[in-house]
């Protein structure tokens, strides 16, 4: 080769380009677009909902009941049970809302009735166990209180006569349309209003009777009785004749029916129709 003979130039295409500047440093790095900076924001956001979604369900189920809880509920159960129960108590008394001023009067006069009625039993009570208690002979005191008690006994038993003031209540049936619980309760109404003996059409009333069968064909302890019913009752007139027509009571549930009552005062009720004693089969004494 001759010396002052230059190569050739190389014909080679090259693709790189020399992004240095002339003191050989880099130039600096063009910042993200506004795409590529929103993209990471977005799946963090994505992540922390997802994230957050989780731990709402992992709170909610399983339920965690814990005692304080079941302890809360219960209270709240109880409480709701008894206004439901105030609330039905206070209803069912909504008859008496819509009585008359003279009925609510007849009524409260009934019930003073009932009380002094029990205060006088407290007080015959209390003085017969004085008597016992300062009689000289108690012996003889104690054995006529006994034969006063079997006297009283023997009556409400109906194995002995009875007379008294009272009332007389008749009831005509002459559509046959009375039944035999209608009947049932006038007695309960009677006993309310401090009867001490009753019968119906020659049936002695006690505490086992039974009125059965249907209207028109009533049956008092197994025994059919027809129209008119006719009730003799002993026991203080002014308590037992209000008791019978009090709103809604048993004079209105007749009328309803298209029978009548009647009811009359009487200073003297005999009530002589008699139950035979009888022998408990397995009840005895528990006094030595």
């Amino acid at each position: 080769m001759h010396r002052d003979q230059r190569p050739e130039a190389s014909t080679e295409p090259t693709d790189r380009v020399d992004l240095t500047k002339p003191d050989g440093s880099l130039p600096p790095e063009r910042p993200p677009g506004p795409r590529a900076a929103a993209e990471p924001a977005a799946a963090d956001r994505v992540r922390s909902q997802s994230t957050g979604r989780q731990r709402l369900l992992a709170g909610l189920w399983p339920p965690r009941v814990t005692r304080a809880q079941l302890t809360v509920a219960l209270l709240l159960f109880v409480l709701g049970l008894g206004l439901a129960i105030q609330v039905r108590s206070t209803s069912d008394n909504s008859a008496l809302r819509g009585a008359r001023q003279e009925d609510l009067v007849r009524i409260l006069d009934e019930l003073d009735s009932r009380t002094e009625r029990l205060e006088d039993e407290k007080r015959t009570l209390e003085g017969q166990r004085a008597e016992l208690e300062s009689s000289s002979d108690q012996a003889e005191e104690a054995r006529r209180q006994t034969q006063q008690k079997e006297q009283q006994l023997g009556i409400l038993a109906g194995t002995v006569a009875a007379q008294g003031p009272g009332i007389a209540l008749t009831i005509e049936d002459a559509a046959g349309a009375v039944e035999p619980d209608m009947l049932l309760d006038a007695i309960q109404e009677l006993r309310a209003a401090g009867a001490e003996a009753i019968q119906v059409n020659g049936n002695r009333v006690v505490a086992d009777t039974y009125f059965t069968g249907a209207a028109g064909n009533v049956e008092v302890d197994g025994k059919t009785i027809s129209a008119p019913y006719r009730f003799k009752v002993i026991g203080k007139p002014q308590d037992l004749e209000p008791a019978l027509n009090i709103p809604g009571g048993v004079v209105q549930t007749l009328e309803k029916e298209q029978a009548t009552a009647t009811v009359e005062r009487s200073e003297k009720i005999v009530v002589d129709a008699l139950r035979p004693a009888k022998q408990p089969d397995y009840a005895r004494s528990s006094t030595q």
